[in-house]
């Protein structure tokens, strides 16, 4: 993981990224509009294109920093783990706590459902998540010595997306669980 901090921002702006994310995650991209935005964090319209230069650009950032807050979070949980399959399996926990209350899922999932297929300021974003992802558990299985860590790792990921879909879309409650336990077959 890249340990970057977020950007500095304006306070006129660290409120529309708060608002827009809140907003965002909780009723999707395009049902948010900049009034919206605007009027949340107390702001102008004008503000949110001075500070950003569009709604696009604005939907990246909110990504951008959800994501190295994700990571942040999931290398505390794992770094709680001792070395070996434990840390893999502890991705699942941490993604169970990091959803406590989040009754959309997984924001880069509902981003891509909203943005995919077009060439939005997002999807590199998206995409840059679910690479560090699968990557992350890829390096995870490997430092605990499994054999086949790229085969292993990439099937732990498929695991792991699909329980986070399966949460929300499939309503189970219990799919984080379920893929930590086919997960735990392969890291023992």
């Amino acid at each position: 993981m890249t340990d970057v901090a977020d950007p500095p921002l304006t306070p006129a702006a660290e409120r529309l990224l708060a608002a827009a994310s809140t907003l965002f995650y909780a009723h999707g991209i395009r049902a948010v509009g900049v009034d919206a935005i605007a009027e949340a964090a107390g702001t102008t319209k004008k503000t949110l294109y001075d500070r950003f230069g569009s709604k696009d650009a604005l939907v990246a950032l909110y990504l951008e920093r959800r994501a190295r807050h994700w990571q942040r979070f999931l290398e505390e949980e794992i770094a709680t783990h001792a070395p070996g399959g434990e840390r893999v399996l502890a991705v699942f926990d941490a993604a169970r706590r990091w959803q406590d209350g989040q009754a959309r899922g997984c924001a880069f999932v509902n981003a891509y459902a909203e943005v995919g297929g077009t060439d939005h300021p997002a999807l590199p974003v998206i995409r840059a998540e679910k690479e560090w992802m699968r990557t992350r558990l890829t390096q995870l299985v490997a430092d605990a010595g499994i054999p086949h860590p790229e085969s292993v790792g990439a099937t732990v990921h498929l695991l792991y997306e699909g329980a986070l879909v399966a949460t929300t879309a499939g309503d189970d409650p219990e799919a984080l669980t379920t893929a930590r336990k086919a997960a735990a077959g392969l890291v023992g």
